[in-house]
């Protein structure tokens, strides 16, 4: 394949033809790159082109290869490399797939497991890939967030004092997208050791409380205290609520809510400040995503953003094609931020297994083969 003249994307190999991948390769071919897919298995191959794909996007779009995993050619390099297989498979695949991608690296989130395994292997193939890597945290780069970091960037409230994030969604409308699935015991869903339950499925909470304290200069989390409640059956072994409370480098304090029980849905971001807050709402109605800002005298404005689930992935494609190119669109989705967030929910998990506040060192590796600990995954 030939790489696009003008230096951003022009083809993108997809792994894994689930839920993720579909959703990918609809925004892929919208942009008009040359869509490639692998699957280990020959079902889910058969299952996008028969089921999935044409009931979310009225037909198959014949444009776009498949092939199975063993049959990928090793010489084979595309411009954007994607994977979008389970979390606790991410590590080992993304390893091999730097040395297919020629400019962009796409993971899916969350980035990988609680244990942190195969981190250190892949920060070491990044350090020698030429192009930028990404993690699937859509929700930054949406229309609405966007905004909402710019309206923190002109001042509008002073000083900012705290930031709390929710996504509080029970997991049946997964469970309606993914229909071969029977339950969470069917899927690493059920099991946060692989990357499930709220703390791994709903951790775009975390990353946006995370981007908005960068955009407010507060700088990384230092530390976390967290408790969970625990679904634990002899089939399953979750969190089905994950609470934490976030402390960072220059001692802002806010607090972040995961869960997979609410009805109806609750996706907001508060950020207080001396002369005001700002809101964000996602799905303040169908399609309606919504930025609001109060003054200290309780007057406010309103903005909305109408957008589809397939705009929020064509929106990161976007991002990530321009960023290829120069740009700075997705600076917010850089993969240094997908480990960071990936860190401070292990260490929520270690804070809700010992009832303590847990510190996080980031110049420490904390991958368990970096430093001869075997995994418990």
């Amino acid at each position: 394949m030939t790489p696009p003249q003008d230096g951003g994307i022009g083809s993108a190999l997809i792994y894994g033809a689930g839920s993720i991948g579909n959703h990918l390769s609809h925004a892929a071919r919208l942009l008009g790159w040359e869509v490639t897919v692998c699957d280990v298995d020959p079902l889910a191959l058969r299952r996008m082109r028969e089921d999935i794909y044409p009931g979310r996007y009225g037909r198959w779009d014949p444009a776009i290869r498949q092939i199975p995993a063993t049959d990928l050619d090793p010489r084979d390099v595309f411009d954007c490399v994607i994977v979008g297989t389970p979390p606790d498979t991410h590590m080992a695949v993304a390893v091999e797939a730097v040395g297919r991608a020629r400019r962009a690296l796409l993971i899916e989130k969350p980035l990988a497991t609680p244990s942190l395994a195969g981190c250190s292997a892949l920060r070491k193939e990044l350090a020698r890939f030429a192009g930028r890597a990404f993690v699937g945290y859509d929700h930054v780069v949406g229309k609405a967030a966007v905004r909402l970091v710019e309206s923190m960037r002109q001042g509008i409230l002073g000083d900012i004092h705290t930031i709390d994030v929710e996504f509080r969604e029970h997991w049946g409308g997964i469970f309606n997208a993914h229909p071969w699935l029977d339950g969470p015991w069917d899927s690493y869903l059920g099991f946060s050791s692989r990357g499930g339950g709220a703390g791994g499925e709903h951790s775009h909470a975390l990353n946006l409380w995370q981007h908005l304290a960068h955009a407010a200069g507060a700088g990384r989390v230092r530390s976390v205290h967290a408790a969970c409640r625990w679904v634990r059956d002899g089939r399953v072994d979750y969190d089905e609520i994950c609470a934490m409370t976030l402390r960072t480098g220059s001692g802002m304090v806010g607090r972040v809510v995961q869960d997979v029980v609410t009805v109806p849905v609750a996706k907001r971001a508060c950020i207080q400040g001396s002369r005001g807050r700002l809101e964000w709402v996602c799905g303040l109605e169908p399609g309606v995503d919504a930025v609001r800002v109060r003054g200290a005298d309780g007057a406010g404005d309103e903005q909305r953003f109408t957008k589809t689930r397939p705009d929020d992935f064509l929106a990161e494609l976007r991002a990530i094609r321009d960023s290829a190119g120069g740009g700075s669109a997705a600076d917010g989705i850089l993969i240094e931020r997908g480990f960071d967030t990936q860190l401070v929910l292990a260490a929520a998990l270690e804070s809700d297994a010992t009832g303590r506040e847990v510190t996080i060192d980031y110049d420490q590796d904390h991958d368990p083969a970096a430093v001869g600990v075997e995994s418990s995954d």
